[in-house]
């Protein structure tokens, strides 16, 4: 460190006189970019890093999908789903309440139906549904391709509780019940008909 005596001292005070400090100057710049507006890209951008579809909510892909066989009998059941239901299901003894027919459809027209068709059977109170996708035994390569993709795309539904293919006269492995969760409304309206209200007895 260089020490100034007191003639060195004032020398220096006057040549700097006037002059401000380099740090004010760009603490204010810095400060006022941070307050700037984002630019209309920048929104853009921003939005695009939070939703990388695009805006599009359907969650379900369309690229890559392990090919299942024509033939092979579509199950699954989640946690909390009794043994005696899941059987009944298995069994076609449910009433079909809502059809929906993948045949002739591309991959991205499937893709767009099952899930439109999914959140409208939530909407109507929907329980038990039937989705018809075809065994793919008639394409020249025998691919089950809708079929494939609808094994893949059904539990990523948090709404189905359940899926088997389908009894011969529903189609059979051609198609596939559906158990859906029962919606908010429904319970509501199970919990008034129990006389109930918010889980407790109506006194």
């Amino acid at each position: 460190m260089v020490l100034m005596n007191e003639d060195e001292k004032a020398l220096f005070e006057q040549e700097m006189a006037g002059v401000q400090p380099l740090k004010s100057r760009e603490s204010k710049v810095l400060h006022q970019r941070g307050n700037a507006k984002p630019t209309p890209g920048q929104v853009y951008r921003r939005a695009a890093a939070q939703n990388p579809h695009g805006g599009d909510e359907n969650f379900l892909p369309s690229g890559f999908i392990q090919a299942v066989h024509p033939l092979e009998v579509l199950s699954f059941k989640r946690q909390g789903v009794q043994n005696g239901v899941f059987h009944s299901l298995q069994q076609g003894r449910y009433p079909v309440e809502a059809t929906l027919d993948l045949h002739l459809l591309s991959i991205e027209q499937a893709r767009r139906a099952v899930f439109q068709f999914i959140r409208d059977c939530m909407q109507h109170d929907i329980r038990t549904a039937l989705i018809n996708h075809g065994k793919g035994t008639r394409n020249p390569e025998s691919q089950a391709v809708i079929k494939s993709c609808v094994a893949r795309w059904l539990p990523m539904f948090p709404e189905i509780m359940a899926f088997h293919s389908a009894q011969k006269f529903h189609g059979g492995t051609g198609a596939v019940y559906l158990l859906l969760r029962k919606s908010e409304k429904a319970k509501e309206r199970t919990r008034e008909s129990l006389g109930l209200k918010s889980g407790k007895p109506v006194p």
